[in-house]
């Protein structure tokens, strides 16, 4: 990454990922990073802040992060010596990503870390990814041995497993009285669509009392959710012995009336049963409890959870239009400049374009002006259905007057000081929206179309 400045969190935790950090300039660009991907792939995209400075900020870091042209998230950093985790569960539309930081509020944006992990073939798969990806909210490891995050390489897809014990604002409170932290050292096969990683599901948390209950809040919630609660019966049950529990909140007639009896559903003890809810409505607090049925003789059993927020994914710029924007920048010797990472149009568009606002946006100016273009100008352009302005004066181009009739939005046309010749195509008298023309100082020949003449037309 050639923009922005490394710099040492002076605050650590120990681990190698926050201990620098690359600062961005405050400033209307996106600074982005492309990752490559294998097309209809899943992956776990993560993005880590940990802002770790010792001045005293007027204000602490704000702004935005995307995933290609969809919001990600509002970064927000409140404590300097909090790592801040963004992740994402993705289905890789296309042979790359960008993953862009823009828009700060307040503070500079930076980042920490950004990693790319290619998920089991199945893993994730929802019935909703064409057009949603799964931003993550929580996943939990409960009965955890201590504050730690289990990742890599207990889990080998490096999926980070918050520990129930970690003390934060509104993470996990309102636990029901009775509730008990059990562990066993038994290998406990998981071998289902998720895998989570043994060592998650070797600890658990048991309702002695008859009940399990938390609360937590969930970031950018209410919303529509993909759920997962992960139970394995990890005691040795006696003969008379029964588990057997509802899911009393949220109340949901599909989900609550179900019995779940652990060592049942899951063809024994030590084995994972996984049942997942493919699209559930949650709010921003989210209370969730388990109750132990009449005839059972055991609390309620719980391992792990995991929540993700359906993100609908917004449309890319027209791919037309980036056709002939990625012809044009060809046409330049020099290099790319910082607002030409990522796509065009959002979540800031780069400096010689501007865009619609509809979807997918389209581009509407394209100012090149003395830009060192040399070559022809590519026939592409008559694709740019919502051209309004063409700026290319002052630049090296060769070639014939570019194939503008489809442009019928154009009003403002610069192709002054190059090096273009031949004739003048008659429909430029035609097209109805021109005001302006400047062509001088090319090599053009023959009769200029009468229309040009008649005096609604700035021409020169």
């Amino acid at each position: 990454m050639k923009y922005g400045k490394s710099s040492e969190a002076q605050i650590s935790n120990g681990n190698m990922q926050y201990q620098r950090r690359r600062d961005f300039p405050i400033d209307s660009n996106k600074y982005c990073y492309t990752l490559g991907t294998k097309e209809r792939r899943r992956y776990l995209v993560r993005a880590t802040f940990q802002y770790g400075s010792l001045e005293n900020e007027d204000a602490y870091p704000k702004f935005d992060l995307y995933l290609d042209t969809t919001k990600w998230s509002t970064v927000v950093v409140l404590e300097a010596a909090r790592v801040y985790v963004k992740e994402m569960i993705i289905r890789a539309p296309s042979s790359s990503i960008d993953v862009c930081i823009c828009c700060a509020t307040t503070g500079s944006p930076f980042i920490s870390s950004l990693e790319l992990r290619p998920l089991n073939l199945s893993m994730y798969a929802t019935d909703f990814e064409d057009d949603f990806f799964l931003e993550v909210a929580a996943r939990v490891n409960f009965g955890a041995l201590s504050k730690d995050v289990i990742r890599y390489p207990d889990d080998p897809y490096d999926r980070i497993w918050d520990s129930d014990l970690a003390k934060r604002q509104n993470y996990l409170v309102g636990v029901a009285p009775g509730t008990v932290r059990i562990n066993t050292s038994k290998h406990v096969d998981t071998r289902t669509r998720e895998y989570p990683p043994v060592k998650v599901m070797q600890t658990a948390v048991v309702g002695t009392k008859g009940m399990l209950s938390y609360r937590l809040n969930l970031e950018d919630f209410p919303a529509n959710a993909r759920a997962f609660a992960y139970f394995a019966e990890i005691q040795d049950l006696g003969g008379n012995e029964t588990r057997k529990f509802k899911l009393q909140q949220p109340y949901s007639p599909d989900y609550s009336n179900a019995v779940v009896n652990i060592a049942e559903n899951a063809n024994g003890s030590y084995t994972l049963y996984e049942p997942s809810y493919m699209n559930v409505s949650l709010d921003f607090i989210l209370s969730f409890s388990f109750v132990k049925t009449r005839d059972s003789t055991l609390g309620p059993l719980i391992n792990a959870i995991e929540i993700s927020k359906y993100l609908k994914i917004e449309q890319k710029t027209d791919s037309k239009d980036v056709t002939v924007l990625n012809a044009l920048r060809s046409l330049s010797a020099e290099s790319a400049s910082a607002n030409e990472q990522g796509d065009p149009c959002v979540p800031a568009h780069w400096e010689w374009v501007n865009c619609t606002s509809t979807t997918p946006p389209r581009i509407t100016k394209i100012a090149l002006s003395g830009k060192n273009l040399k070559g022809e100008i590519p026939p592409e352009i008559n694709s740019l259905e919502q051209l309004t302005e063409l700026w290319l004066d002052g630049n090296f181009l060769t070639g014939s007057f570019p194939a503008i009739s489809n442009l019928l939005n154009l009003k403002i046309v610069h192709l002054e000081n190059n090096k273009l010749n031949g004739p003048l195509p008659k429909y430029l008298g035609s097209l109805p929206e021109l005001q302006e023309l400047y062509i001088q100082n090319n090599f053009f020949s023959g009769k200029v179309p009468s229309e040009l003449l008649a005096g609604k037309v700035i021409f020169k």
